[in-house]
């Protein structure tokens, strides 16, 4: 799939040359998802243990990642990213008890999904036209 202007955050959710990807988005509400981005983000607080790293990974800024961590952290009823102020022993972003739960609940719920929806992606990708680098 190409996309203008893309960038590494795009290129962290399509992976071309992978074949079709089911991509879930679960809209609890006006303003309230959770979709592959917001999982995404989460995946690489865990991983870098902050929030600006995390962002960098996703060629997304500082503000907009920390608006997006503000934004998991309100929708649900606890905090899914902790973070600590920088100082003497340094700052730090990291999931709490509840966004490993979260997180953990997509994933599954993707993987099911996945799984259910695989021979129809299948049909539907035998019927597409031919796109460069995929099909």
């Amino acid at each position: 799939m190409w996309l203008h202007g893309h960038n590494a955050y795009m290129d962290s959710l399509l992976s071309p040359g992978d074949g079709p990807q089911l991509k879930l988005r679960v809209v609890f509400g006006e303003g309230a998802m959770l979709g592959p981005g917001k999982v995404l983000l989460l995946e690489r607080i865990r991983e870098t243990g902050s929030i600006a790293a995390a962002g960098r990974t996703m060629g997304m800024s500082y503000k907009r990642a920390w608006s997006l961590v503000e934004e998991l952290n309100r929708m649900f009823k606890a905090p899914l990213v902790g973070s600590a102020r920088g100082g003497a022993q340094g700052g730090g972003a990291w999931l709490t008890e509840s966004g490993e739960a979260v997180l953990g609940h997509y994933q599954k719920l993707q993987d099911i999904a996945r799984e259910a929806g695989a021979l129809r992606i299948a049909q539907l990708q035998a019927m597409l036209a031919d796109i460069p680098h995929e099909k």
